[in-house]
């Protein structure tokens, strides 16, 4: 049985579904802020985190002034989708269409689709993409497969699996379930769309790419079925507009002619970070990465961990960890 917290957790969710789509949208929009900038000034770990990986971004030229800047805008960002996740079931499909701003070339890829074709979009954790998600429902008039990672408390997944169904998505669990990959190639070989988000390693499994200048674990699930079924991989990038969204796609990303298979799944991934830091660095404030994803922090965190571990276990660490 869900402890309290959990209880407490799962209903303070319900409660944002059930009452943030009634309310006006501009006493929501303040409200959020009001959080997300009370959590900017206690400066908590995932606050922490958000600056260490606003830093890659901006640069070594960037000051302590722009990154507490930029991590401002961020957690701004960041308050504005959940503030539309918990609207977006009742926002009108004609806002929905008339507030996303296409870049890229969108005629090819639905072209993709007409011939039975299917997609493979990858996106970074960046804008809304959820929003996106029931945008590309709309435009594909189908239904799209995506996989998400099976939140804590259970509850909360199951209510976020529930939201993503009710906006046209098919969801399957990224762990804790069965591997989603055989029924992710049979929808693209059936020409449907899967859209994936692969900037961070959600499974232990990532491969690493070169982002930023350094080592950064993503998931290579997209690749790799691209290259199993013949789908098109194509990368997506999202930001926030003052008055609605921005979605830009790339080219389609080619499979290799040549080498083994990891080597092949490699090389399309440094194609997709590429397009990634691109997005990124236009629109930084939108990249909501909250958690570690380059290899540099991932170790330092296992290695307090495992420090705390020890500590708490009365064991004295007199060498260093791996």
């Amino acid at each position: 049985m869900p402890g309290l917290k959990d209880r407490i957790i799962s209903a303070g969710y319900g409660v944002c579904w059930k009452l943030v789509g009634t309310l006006p949208e501009t006493w929501s929009a303040r409200t959020f802020q009001f959080f997300a900038d009370l959590a900017w000034r206690r400066e908590g770990p995932r606050v922490q985190t958000l600056e260490a990986n606003l830093v890659r971004v901006l640069g070594p030229d960037a000051d302590g002034h722009q990154l507490r800047a930029m991590s401002r805008a961020g957690m701004r960002s960041y308050a504005r989708y959940w503030l539309e996740v918990f609207r977006l079931p009742a926002m009108p499909i004609e806002r929905l269409m008339a507030g996303m701003h296409p870049e890229g070339p969108f005629d090819k890829a639905f072209a993709t689709l007409e011939a039975r074709r299917g997609i493979i979009f990858v996106l970074p954790h960046m804008g809304n993409w959820d929003q996106a998600g029931a945008w590309m429902v709309a435009k594909a008039a189908g239904s799209i497969a995506t996989v998400v990672e099976r939140l804590k408390p259970e509850a909360v997944y199951d209510k976020f699996v529930a939201f993503r169904e009710g906006l046209g998505m098919e969801v399957l669990p990224a762990s804790g379930g069965a591997r989603p990959f055989g029924v992710l190639a049979q929808r693209l070989r059936a020409g449907k769309v899967v859209v994936l988000i692969a900037d961070r390693d959600v499974t232990g499994g990532g491969l690493e790419v070169e982002f930023f200048g350094e080592k950064a674990k993503m998931m290579a699930g997209s690749a790799a079925l691209a290259l199993q079924t013949g789908a098109a991989l194509i990368p997506v990038v999202l930001w926030f507009d003052p008055d609605g969204w921005g979605v830009r796609i790339g080219e389609e990303i080619p499979v290799p002619p040549d080498g083994t298979r990891k080597e092949q799944i490699a090389v399309m991934m440094r194609q997709v970070a590429r397009f990634f830091e691109s997005g990124i660095r236009e629109h930084p404030q939108d990249w909501h990465m909250l958690q570690r994803v380059f290899v540099s922090d991932l170790e330092r965190g296992r290695q307090s961990a495992a420090l705390g571990r020890a500590e708490l276990n009365g064991h004295q660490v007199t060498e260093s960890l791996p």
